[in-house]
């Protein structure tokens, strides 16, 4: 099996391009690769769309951050795809004022359109949103009785993730909830940079818990 190259975070913000599109893997910081993410705000990469299932937590009163939330105050994303900004004042903040542009998508859908995208599907139908303004601008389809919306699938440029722990060809194992939208992720974008928290050689992870195959993953950060 051959070894993925490991590199720091400054080559992984490097290997992104201003305007990509990029999957960010956690939940309200849980499981978000916190280390790239501080290397794409010192390189100021912007212009980024961003998928991700929150933006984080920025609190104003005390200045915490979580997960994505400096490229928010950074000012490095143009656009976020998420399911919901309630706890990052400043996402709030510069959609009210117009210099961000925010698509809410309910975090079910969410979590399928990324796996449609890593899948190869053209799309899936869910009943999410029915009557409500998330219909707006979509196909709707009547099966069996029952009215569904089909939703497109949500490819990605790179997707950055993180594992608490790789082996050295890149299989990955997440640490409880950050198996969330890590391992869909790794799916549904060109690029695959990890950041693992520790990294074992070859053969040293239990094959039956490997949540996410070296196939997927192009680069691996260890911090």
């Amino acid at each position: 099996m051959i070894e993925k190259t490991v590199i720091r975070p400054a080559e992984a913000a490097r290997l992104i391009n201003s305007g990509s599109v990029v999957h960010i893997g956690g939940f309200l910081g849980c499981g978000a690769p916190d280390g790239i993410v501080a290397a794409i705000c010192e390189a100021g990469i912007g212009d980024l769309t961003i998928v991700c299932n929150d933006t984080a937590i920025y609190d104003p009163k005390t200045g915490r951050t979580t997960g994505l939330a400096p490229l928010i105050l950074k000012g490095l994303v143009r656009k976020v795809i998420t399911s919901h900004i309630g706890t990052n004042a400043e996402t709030q903040r510069l959609l009210c004022e117009g210099k961000i542009e925010v698509e809410l998508v309910p975090q079910g859908t969410l979590a399928e359109r990324v796996r449609a995208a890593g899948y190869g599907l053209g799309g899936i139908l869910t009943p999410t949103g029915v009557g409500t303004e998330v219909e707006e601008g979509k196909r709707k389809f009547r099966l069996h009785g029952k009215t569904y919306l089909l939703e497109l699938p949500l490819p990605g440029d790179v997707a950055i993730i993180k594992a608490k722990k790789g082996d050295k060809a890149g299989n990955l194992i997440y640490a409880k909830t950050a198996r969330n939208f890590n391992p869909l992720m790794a799916g549904a974008c060109s690029l695959v940079i990890a950041e693992v928290e520790e990294l074992v050689d070859i053969g040293g992870l239990d094959p039956d818990q490997i949540h996410t195959p070296s196939i997927f993953v192009d680069y691996l950060v260890v911090v």
